[in-house]
């Protein structure tokens, strides 16, 4: 079923009140504009990135140079979105989750450390780069923002240069679905549902091929 934003519009899922610049571990998933499948193919079960895809790959991992207080855990490219686990730290700290905790990386995720251009203040905390208006430093939606951005900017080339698909207007759509990770037990079932992500794409919500229903804020995952 193609996407269809009068059908598939929703409210966000953020919680009232949530200070979501607090230290802890979120899943985000961020889709093209119209779902557009512009960052390669699913193969038999596996996601095949095209050179775009190869492009987004990179730029999230790259975001802890401009973050330094984020860690990353899982994640994902698909044709049309990314799924994806960003851990911030403490303000006051540059070191990383003890062992054992719910937002230490696990086995087979990349342990990224901060950038040797890390600066911490006398009285605690990380000279965090000049921020964009409209959202709160140190928040996912600031960091969402940044990678939007960077990526938006990188496919522009990649189209007069390169010749990849135009955009309708935006690379990545307006909004983005956000969940705050509760305990270990819930990490677990997201990192499982993001790396096993490509297996199930054909009875994905977000392939544009599958006859899902329309996504709903209150079951936009099964954890």
């Amino acid at each position: 079923m193609k996407y269809d934003p009068q059908i598939h519009h929703r409210r966000s899922i953020r919680l009232r009140g949530y200070d979501y610049s607090s230290p802890g571990a979120y899943s985000v998933t961020i889709c093209t504009q119209d779902r557009l499948s512009l960052f390669g193919d699913v193969v038999e079960g596996r996601m095949v990135k095209n050179l775009a895809g190869e492009l987004v790959h990179s730029a999230w991992w790259r975001l802890t140079s401009d973050y330094p207080y984020l860690d990353l855990g899982a994640f994902q490219v698909m044709p049309n979105h990314i799924h994806g686990i960003l851990v911030i730290r403490r303000a006051e700290s540059c070191v990383r989750p003890e062992r054992g905790s719910i937002l230490a990386p696990r086995r087979g995720e990349p342990r990224v450390r901060p950038p040797m251009n890390c600066v911490c203040r006398a009285g605690g905390g990380h000279k965090d780069r000049p921020h964009a208006r409209g959202t709160v430093p140190r928040a996912v939606g600031r960091i969402v923002q940044g990678f939007k951005s960077q990526t938006t900017d990188a496919y522009i080339r990649g189209v007069r240069e390169q010749g990849w698909p135009r955009f309708p207007g935006k690379l990545w759509q307006r909004d983005y679905y956000e969940h705050v990770v509760r305990d270990e037990d819930e990490l677990n079932r997201i990192r499982e549902y993001i790396l096993t992500n490509p297996a199930r794409w054909t009875s994905d919500r977000y392939n544009p091929d599958c006859p899902a229903p329309p996504i709903d804020e209150e079951d936009e995952f099964d954890w």
